[in-house]
């Protein structure tokens, strides 16, 4: 069961990508990496809602660059390993070219990467999400001409868009011949129930806050492609109840971040237990059947 669940730990010096695959990860994206390395925002940039499981961060893409990143990853990457690997890219804030950006870390990540997820969303980089409007086909565009292999490659989207601007994007991947949906990135709302004196601090929300709304975009998501690419959700996944949700809900795979910061690396072992359990009680040989059952019925 845990090739189901992944988790986006070890980025920013993408060293420890490696040691999560043998706590019970079925796979594991690094990133973001940026072209060129950047130190992120100012600090304090993280802020944990503990009373509310839930985190805010205001990273910026804070990387060690292209370079050093894919040098490490070569140095940790076992080629017979059956865990995948995936590698989230951006552009630098200061970038003159950020559709440059991103194809110059497509095809340096490309022979490294199992898939590769192509962030439009983080709210941290300032006018990032324009790509998420206006500039998505000449961006998804550029991206299927410079493409160097049939490696999956998915859209990192926010769970701040209208249904409509979801419809776009969709039918812009798959216009382009990409591949897949990231469903969700961290909010900027902020619902009037959090309880966290670190509430109202700027940056994208996530953890269980992020929950609910980001299921409402994986279930209209679905509703949309109704299978025909996969999709990998994410937001609010604490239990392995939350993973069998999701994925009913139409994620072929599923992220975790918060969780682990709560909970430790043992959560991982909890989840796939309960994932077998829930399986077991609903007579589920493989977890493919429950996909999207919830919007089929």
């Amino acid at each position: 069961m845990s090739k189901n669940v992944r988790c986006n730990l070890g980025y920013f010096y993408v060293e420890i990508f490696y040691e999560l695959f043998k706590i019970g990860f079925g796979f594991v994206e690094v990133g973001t990496i940026t072209p060129v390395p950047q130190t992120g925002n100012p600090k304090p940039r993280i802020f944990r809602l503990e009373e509310d499981k839930g985190l805010i961060n205001r990273l910026g893409f804070n990387n060690i660059g292209l370079l050093a990143a894919t040098q490490n990853i070569t140095k940790k990457i076992d080629l017979k390993r059956k865990q995948k690997l995936g590698v989230n890219i951006g552009p630098n804030k200061e970038s003159k070219d950020r559709v440059r950006d991103y194809i110059d870390c497509l095809r340096k990540v490309d022979e490294l990467a199992d898939y590769i997820a192509i962030n439009i969303s983080s709210p941290n980089t300032p006018n990032l999400r324009e790509f998420e409007n206006t500039k998505i086909d000449d961006l998804l565009r550029e991206i299927e001409l410079n493409k160097l292999s049939k490696k999956p490659i998915f859209v990192k989207i926010s769970p701040d868009l209208e249904n409509k601007q979801i419809a776009s994007i969709i039918e812009s991947i798959l216009k382009f011949n990409l591949d897949g949906l990231i469903l969700t990135n961290t909010t900027t709302t902020r619902d009037s129930r959090l309880k966290s004196k670190f509430g109202t601090q700027e940056g994208g929300l996530s953890g269980l806050p992020l929950s609910e709304l980001s299921n409402q975009k994986l279930s209209f998501a679905y509703s949309i492609t109704n299978g025909a690419i996969p999709i990998i959700g994410v937001g609010g996944v604490f239990s392995g109840k939350d993973v069998y949700e999701k994925m009913k809900l139409g994620a072929n795979l599923v992220q975790l971040y918060t969780s682990m910061v709560y909970e430790g690396p043992g959560l991982i072992k909890n989840i796939n237990n309960e994932i077998e359990m829930l399986m077991n009680d609903d007579g589920i040989k493989n977890l493919s059947e429950i996909i999207g059952i919830k919007r089929k019925a």
